[in-house]
């Protein structure tokens, strides 16, 4: 059980770039729930047995406040909707459980995403004489244009892009086909390092079915695109704290600005949900507001 939690904050650090803190409450409240259900003999996370009910009502005799109770229910079920859509559970106990009536902490705050300039300022960092800084090019160039998540990056197989036609097929969630255009930009630093990037990386003889590797020609890491994204937001001079998820966020976010209907933005990103997609709508909102109290003479 203790493998899991450790997956989900490696989930929540890398692809959601939520802070150290965050992380370190999660895993606390997710620890201190596990040792309740060892406690009364449940030794699986999707076992039957749990009784969600009997846990609140733990909490309640510990007399937390209602805000601290509803943000470690908040997260029990962010933490089974994770294992659920990753498959490591058949079951998820928590489905019928009545959502906390305060908002998550997790949700509170918009996401963070760039703008237009900081954007360029990111993608134009690599160096593109170097095989490695042109594969750079090509990720950074493929995750902005096609808002995917970190998991679906490192998991793209070659055979997954076809650039005569300018379309990536990406797998989801739930193993989940989507089809994203990948605009002139990407397309064509895809085919740069195709042909003059990737074939440096990967050993002679070697068949290998991901597209983005590393220098040793394996498909490159979760961890190795953080580090990247770090790196280039440094070298660019962005003083925001960003991770590759910000780049989702921005595709989004950009899309919707410039009158991109919600419903193709929905599709795109694969959320199952319209009402995940409304965030971004909620971006745009907070943003005139902020330029309307900035420039208008009574804002």
């Amino acid at each position: 059980m203790k493998q899991q939690i450790e997956d989900f904050i490696n989930y929540l650090n890398i692809e959601r770039g939520l802070s150290l803190n965050t992380c370190l409450a999660y895993e606390s409240d997710l620890t201190q729930y596990r040792a309740f259900l060892e406690e009364n003999g449940i030794q699986a996370w999707d076992s039957t047995k749990i009784d969600m009910t009997g846990y609140l009502n733990f909490l309640r005799h510990t007399q937390l406040k209602s805000v601290s109770i509803s943000r470690k229910v908040a997260g029990i079920k962010t933490f089974y909707r994770f294992m659920e859509n990753e498959g490591l559970i058949e079951f998820n106990p928590t489905l019928y459980l009545e959502s906390p009536s305060i908002k998550s902490w997790a949700t509170s705050k918009l996401p963070k995403f760039l703008t237009a300039k900081e954007v360029e300022l990111l993608l134009n960092q690599p160096e593109v004489t170097k095989p490695t800084g042109l594969r750079d090019k090509a990720i950074l160039e493929f995750m902005y244009a096609t808002g995917s998540r970190v998991a679906e990056v490192t998991s793209l197989n070659v055979s997954q892009i076809n650039l005569e036609i300018g379309f990536a097929n990406i797998i989801g969630k739930g193993s989940k086909e989507r089809i994203v255009p990948l605009g002139k930009f990407a397309s064509n630093y895809i085919g740069e390092y195709l042909e003059k990037g990737r074939p440096y990386l990967i050993k002679s003889g070697e068949q290998v079915t991901r597209l983005f590797v590393n220098w040793r020609g394996k498909g490159i890491t979760r961890q190795a695109l953080w580090m990247m994204i770090k790196k280039y937001a440094l070298a660019g001079g962005i003083k925001k704290d960003i991770s590759p998820h910000t780049l989702r966020h921005s595709f989004a976010t950009h899309l919707l600005a410039n009158d991109a209907d919600l419903r193709s933005v929905q599709e795109m990103l694969g959320h199952a949900n319209i009402t995940t997609t409304q965030i971004y709508t909620h971006i745009n909102h907070a943003r005139l507001k902020t330029l309307h109290a900035k420039y208008h003479p009574r804002g």
